[in-house]
């Protein structure tokens, strides 16, 4: 296939391109392009079985991504079973790695240490939407019990990979993206200080992107909260990051 300039819309994704990606043989470039792959052609290349069974479901393009995301996941899991995980999680497709995410969150596990262990492959995965569905199907088992996530995520915070380290920061972000809010951490953001405080010099700007947003959050309910945190964090460190993570946190905040 010819280089590609990425789509800037859905719409805008050419035909060759479209077909491509609903046959699992390349990556989508950006979240336009990841949006416009069929789920029933991409399901079909995996599992008849899972690509009916998923229609039977009402997977249909009128449904949001969210959604359709959970169901082909749900699919494959009914029409193959556990086997399926291997092949799914070394596909090609980044939108195959992630119905594999929701399919893992399917899985049963003892503890919640040991699902955040089996979900390290996909939160560094080396495609930026695979890592986002990585910790959108993880979140609802996160905010089961809030103290147990803040505790299993913190120790990511120190991994050399800034893939993890966000990971830690954007699972547990408060209002979040395309996912349920979280009310402990929206009444009470301060739980989560130990997790953000070791990030907050953090050297790579998507992670420090993410401990800003994190904070944007929290000001919508408890600004002041992020105000006081963003003073302490400008006193005690004179890191380019931390100016750069306090201002971008202030953005809906007023004096």
């Amino acid at each position: 296939m010819r280089e590609r300039k990425p789509a800037s819309s859905p719409a805008k994704v050419p035909a060759d391109v479209r077909a491509a990606l609903s046959n699992g043989v390349i990556e989508s470039l950006t979240l336009a392009e990841g949006l416009a792959v069929d789920f029933d052609t991409l399901l079909r290349t995996l599992s008849p079985r899972a690509a009916a069974v998923a229609r039977d479901a009402g997977l249909t393009p009128a449904r949001g991504i969210v959604q359709r995301m959970a169901l082909a996941a749900r699919a494959l899991l009914e029409a193959e079973g556990p086997a399926v995980m291997p092949t799914a999680l070394a596909h090609r497709s980044d939108t195959v790695r992630g119905w594999a995410a929701y399919a893992l969150a399917q899985q049963p596990f003892f503890t919640l240490a040991e699902r955040i262990t089996a979900f390290r492959p996909l939160a560094d995965d080396s495609h930026f939407g695979v890592r986002e569905w990585a910790w959108l199907a993880l979140r609802p088992a996160l905010m089961a019990d809030t103290e147990a996530a803040l505790t299993a995520l913190t120790p990511l915070t120190a991994e050399p990979s800034p893939n993890l380290r966000r990971f830690a920061s954007e699972a547990t972000r408060p209002r979040g993206v395309w996912c349920a809010h979280w009310p402990e951490l929206k009444a009470d953001p301060q739980r989560a200080l130990p997790l953000l405080e070791p990030l907050r010099a953090d050297a790579s700007r998507y992670v420090q992107d993410s401990v800003a947003n994190w904070l944007n959050d929290a000001a919508k309910s408890e600004p002041r909260f992020v105000l006081d945190t963003n003073a302490r964090w400008q006193r005690e460190s004179k890191a380019a990051s931390t100016a750069y993570i306090v201002k971008r946190a202030r953005r809906s905040l007023t004096d």
